[in-house]
C-alpha cells in the first residue's frame, strides 16, 4: 500500500539524480522514495531509463528505489582499459552504491545482463544483498565450460579462430553459415562500426527485434546472428517501434548513446571467459538468499535457458517466485509494467526486514 497521510495518499517525491564515487570512478543513479533500499540494475542497450515505469511505483509503495548506469553507460565512469567490465568489477559498483546511499544492506533487482549482475553480487556478496530479483535471463551458477567455446558453437562462428574472437592468428578462413551475436561483440570496434553511425536507427531495430509483437516471425532470420560478412541488423524490423517505446523513450537512449558510444557497453560481453576465471571458485554455487525471477514467454533467453529455469529447485532454494508472462518479449519490465510491479511489490512484501 501506498504511504499515506491524514489527508489522504502522500505525495511521491520526484526523481533525483546523484553520482556518487565507485572503483571506476563514478555511479550516477536516480533515486525516488525513502524506505528499504531497492537497487535497479539495466541490461544491455539500456540506462537507468529501463527502471522509468517501476521508480515511482516502488517509491509509493514505501521502498527508496534507485535505478544505476551500470560502468560504460550514460553518466557513469567509462574506464578504457576491456578488462575494467569484469564481472567482480560491477559487483564492487553495486556494494559502492550501497554504502554511498549510506545503507547497510539492499535489495537488489536487475534485468539482462543487470539481472547477471544482480545475481553474481548476490552470490558473492550477500552480506550487502540480502535479496534478489532477475528479469529476463535465468540464474545460472558460474562453472561449466569457457563460454567463448560455448558461443562459438552456436550458430556456427568463423572456424579455425580463436574462440570467441573474429581473428585468430595463423586462422584458417572457412566461413559458417552464420555467427552468435556475442562472438560477433568479442572484437573491439567490430560491432560499434555497424552500431555508431546510426544509433537510433540501430537501437530502434534491436529494440523491435526482441519484442513481442514487432520481433521477426517464425522463421525468419534469427536477429541475434549474423550471416557470413552481414550485420545483425540487417536481420532487425525496419520502420516500426513496439509499442512499449515511445519516440521520446528512444530520443533518452539513442542520445545517450550518441554522447557516449557503444563500447563501454559491449565491453560487458568481451569479459566472459575472465568471469568464467574469476568466478571459478563458485562454480555450482546455489544462490540461497530469497530470489524471484520474471521471464518473457517470448524471450530468447527462456528458451536457451530452460533447463536453468527447470534447475531452480537446486540453485536458487530461496526462490518465491518464477513468473512466465504470456506473449511477453525480451524487455519485461518495459513492456509488461503494470504485470512486472504488481509482481515485484507482492515479492518485496513477503521479505523478511
Amino acid at each position: 500500500m501506498p504511504p499515506t497521510t491524514d489527508s489522504g495518499p502522500a505525495a511521491v517525491p520526484a526523481p533525483t539524480h546523484r553520482l556518487l564515487p565507485s572503483p571506476a570512478g563514478r555511479i550516477h543513479l536516480v533515486e525516488q522514495g525513502s524506505g528499504p533500499l531497492v537497487l535497479l540494475l539495466h541490461g544491455f542497450p539500456e540506462t537507468w531509463y529501463a527502471w522509468r515505469h517501476q521508480l515511482p511505483v516502488l517509491a509509493a509503495a514505501g521502498y527508496r528505489a534507485v535505478a544505476i548506469d551500470v560502468r560504460g553507460y550514460g553518466r557513469s565512469s567509462k574506464p578504457e582499459a576491456v578488462e575494467a567490465y569484469r564481472m567482480l568489477d560491477l559487483v564492487e559498483d553495486a556494494v559502492a552504491v550501497v554504502e554511498g546511499l549510506g545503507e547497510r544492506s539492499a535489495v537488489v533487482v536487475g534485468h539482462d545482463w543487470g539481472a547477471t549482475i544482480a545475481a553474481m553480487s548476490t552470490l558473492t556478496r550477500p552480506d550487502v544483498f540480502r535479496a534478489v530479483g532477475l528479469l529476463g535471463v535465468p540464474y545460472t551458477p558460474p562453472g561449466g565450460p569457457r563460454p567463448s567455446e560455448v558461443f562459438a558453437l552456436m550458430g556456427g562462428a568463423v572456424e579455425g579462430e580463436e574462440p570467441g574472437t573474429a581473428e585468430g592468428p595463423g586462422a584458417e578462413r572457412r566461413h559458417l553459415p552464420q555467427e552468435f551475436y556475442v562472438s560477433y561483440f568479442q572484437r573491439p570496434g567490430r560491432a560499434e562500426a555497424e552500431m555508431e553511425p546510426d544509433v537510433r536507427g540501430w537501437l530502434a531495430g534491436f529494440y523491435a527485434a526482441l519484442s513481442a509483437g514487432t520481433m521477426p516471425a517464425p522463421g525468419a532470420p534469427d536477429p541475434h546472428f549474423v550471416g557470413a560478412g552481414g550485420t545483425l541488423r540487417e536481420r532487425f524490423p525496419v520502420g516500426v517501434l513496439p509499442s512499449w517505446l515511445t519516440e521520446r523513450d528512444l530520443d533518452v537512449f539513442a542520445g545517450e548513446f550518441e554522447r557516449t558510444g557503444m563500447t563501454g557497453a559491449l565491453n560487458r560481453y568481451r569479459n566472459m571467459d575472465r568471469d568464467w576465471a574469476d568466478l571459478a571458485g563458485h562454480a555450482g554455487a546455489p544462490i540461497t538468499r530469497p530470489s524471484l525471477f520474471i521471464g518473457g514467454e517470448r524471450d530468447a533467453s527462456l528458451a536457451w535457458l530452460t533447463d536453468a529455469v527447470k534447475a531452480y529447485p537446486e540453485t536458487l532454494p530461496g526462490l518465491l517466485g518464477s513468473h512466465i508472462l504470456d506473449g511477453c518479449g525480451h524487455f519485461v519490465q518495459q513492456e509488461r509494467p503494470q504485470e512486472t510491479n504488481r509482481i515485484l511489490l507482492d515479492w518485496l512484501a513477503c521479505l523478511p526486514a
